[in-house]
């Protein structure tokens, strides 16, 4: 499905019936990275996926690509297709999204899955090294990215076991516009962060921690189920892609922000 407002054309998927989830993929990759959870969720619910402007088969726009310019999409992906209000689950990239979404339109909001994701902003040296990569994928192409990432996406121990995983997602970096990486890796190295919304969220949270992550650290998931009342903490033994290690754990958690979201 193409869905296209204010001169952006996005690809989406919108299959189930009954309350909606949106599942927002991470950096730099697309909305396959879902395909078995929003499976296993379509039997009960309204899943609705699509690639983050610059990414996947998303069109490429001017950037950076602010997270609230990307919330605003979700915002619009939302309206286009009649729905009210969602929950909203994000991977990495998708989970300083899923707060922008909050921050900006808390009243649409059914819940919060974040998974292996942060709040807060990079710091210094982290902010610099994205522009450095944006710089990168620039005059280089998406090669120095895809080397960047894809070796830190996976436990160690995949790389040897699951070989189809890790060409898998080369795969999908390999096929991303080096100018959209250029520009979410700006948008993501000016966002601040999110732990002061903290005592404002007042939904289901749901956030998902892997005992081996690469990318984000372990304390991150922890820190967010802390501050949060409520919240519910799910650690997983896996790397930062638990939609393709741990499939199984992964959607025992969704299942369960699911049925708080609807009580």
């Amino acid at each position: 499905m193409e869905l296209a407002f204010d001169g952006v054309r996005f690809d989406a998927i919108d299959e189930g019936k009954g309350p909606a989830i949106v599942l927002l993929h991470g950096f730099p990759l697309a909305k396959e990275t879902w395909d078995a959870q929003a499976r296993a969720l379509a039997a009960r619910a309204r899943v609705v996926r699509f690639d983050l402007r610059g990414l996947g088969r998303s069109s490429v726009p001017p950037g950076p690509y602010l997270m609230e310019v990307l919330a605003g999409d979700v915002a619009a992906v939302l309206d286009a297709l009649g729905i009210e209000r969602a929950t909203i689950v994000g991977h990495s990239l998708g989970g300083y999204v899923a707060f922008a979404f909050y921050r900006m339109f808390a009243e649409r909001c059914r819940g919060l899955g974040i998974v292996c994701s942060r709040a807060s902003a990079d710091d210094s040296a982290t902010a610099n090294a994205r522009l450095a990569l944006a710089e990168r994928a620039e005059n280089e192409g998406i090669e120095p990215v895809a080397d960047a990432f894809v070796p830190r996406y996976f436990a160690p121990d995949v790389y040897e076991r699951r070989p189809d995983f890790v060409s898998r997602a080369r795969a999908i970096v390999a096929a991303t516009a080096p100018r959209g990486a250029a520009a979410m890796l700006r948008g993501m190295a000016a966002r601040v962060a999110s732990t002061d919304l903290f005592a404002e969220i007042e939904v289901p949270v749901v956030v998902v921690s892997a005992m081996r992550d690469a990318i984000v650290a372990i304390g991150e998931g922890p820190a967010i189920a802390n501050g949060i009342r409520g919240a519910k903490l799910h650690v997983i033994d896996c790397g930062h892609f638990p939609q393709w290690e741990a499939p199984e754990a992964l959607d025992a958690a969704l299942a369960a922000l699911e049925r708080e979201a609807l009580k």
